[in-house]
């Protein structure tokens, strides 16, 4: 039985990789901070080892005698974060990452990235992996950290020979979002009398279909290569309307102009310099909430064996956990 190492064991994506790859016959091992929540994880067979993925010695015993690393563990949150707070964790987490994978002779590394680090097409032209990175001008500390890590782990490919394939996800949508993360689109539009949305769109793509390119990815996917695993590209209207559909519900929808959500964003930005707090929305977010980040998974149909799920079984999926859960 071979024995595979998830970081972020508890988070959305780990802890139901975890359960697909545990489901598939892997020993499974998560790595969490000694404070992690386990009830995301409680239902799974598995050894849980309590580290800091910033320190190198918690990763390297983690990582010891394990045949495979998917590599899940990060600082996700768009705005209210220090640039330092993302670097320690999605940077130099990943470096030690690497060096134990190499140092242990570990047989793959699934590095997860995002999207984000591939630039964005649109609904005629999605972008593919062939796609160039395109948001540096933007400041996002998590985009940046997450391109740099990216990168890092395709030089060590090529200067090393580590063993590596970047899975680059859209927004998860899902079962078991327990903080909740991606989920928060959810809560934002469920329960509600009077909707305010964004004037972009995004792609979704089903949790599960993103487990699925894991788990794949681990037996089929091509060392040094990236694969988007993108679902559906669906304006934000077009979200919010499938989210009623499935509610049931009917709330009144509004369309946020994209210079008022520009504006809002400038002043939280300024707002969080002058004052050095975080704050809830800044530009690089608001930005992102005003485009078309419109993506392909072609090629993670072809290699992966990926079928993408639709984006309103999607949605009724995590509906029905955050309503089994008390969350709305």
């Amino acid at each position: 039985m071979s024995k595979v190492l998830v970081t972020g064991g508890n988070g959305f994506l780990g802890a139901n990789a975890a359960r697909e790859l545990y489901r598939r016959g892997y020993e499974v091992k998560l790595m969490m901070r000694a404070s992690a929540d386990t009830m995301a994880v409680a239902d799974i067979p598995c050894e849980l080892y309590y580290g800091d993925i910033s320190r190198e010695e918690d990763v390297f015993n983690a990582v010891k005698g394990c045949d495979y690393v998917v590599h899940t563990a990060s600082v996700t949150g768009q705005w209210g974060i220090s640039f330092k707070a993302y670097e320690e964790i999605n940077v130099k987490g990943t470096i030690h990452i690497v060096n134990a994978c190499l140092k242990y002779n570990v047989k793959r590394l699934i590095h997860i990235s995002t999207a984000n680090t591939i630039g964005h097409g649109n609904k005629i032209k999605p972008a593919t992996e062939l796609n160039s990175f395109r948001l540096s001008h933007l400041g996002s500390g998590y985009i940046s950290s997450k391109y740099i890590a990216q990168q890092y782990v395709l030089e060590q490919v090529v200067n090393k020979g580590l063993q590596a394939v970047i899975i680059n996800p859209t927004f998860m949508i899902g079962q078991g979002d327990a903080k909740p993360s991606s989920g928060k689109i959810i809560m934002h539009g469920i329960n509600k009398r009077v909707v305010f949305y964004p004037p972009g769109g995004k792609n979704f793509v089903h949790i599960n279909d993103v487990c699925t390119g894991i788990a794949n990815a681990i037996e089929m996917g091509k060392n040094g290569d990236c694969y988007l695993l993108a679902g559906e590209n669906l304006s934000y209207a077009a979200f919010f309307k499938l989210l009623n559909k499935v509610s049931g519900q009917k709330p009144v929808m509004f369309r946020i102009p994209q210079f008022v959500l520009k504006m809002i964003g400038i002043m939280g930005t300024l707002l969080g310099l002058l004052s050095k707090t975080s704050v809830k929305l800044n530009y690089s977010a608001a930005y992102m909430l005003c485009i078309y980040n419109y993506y392909s998974g072609k090629k993670s149909e072809r290699e992966l064996m990926v079928k993408y799920t639709p984006v309103e079984k999607a949605i009724s999926n995590a509906l029905t956990w955050f309503k089994e859960n008390n969350y709305c």
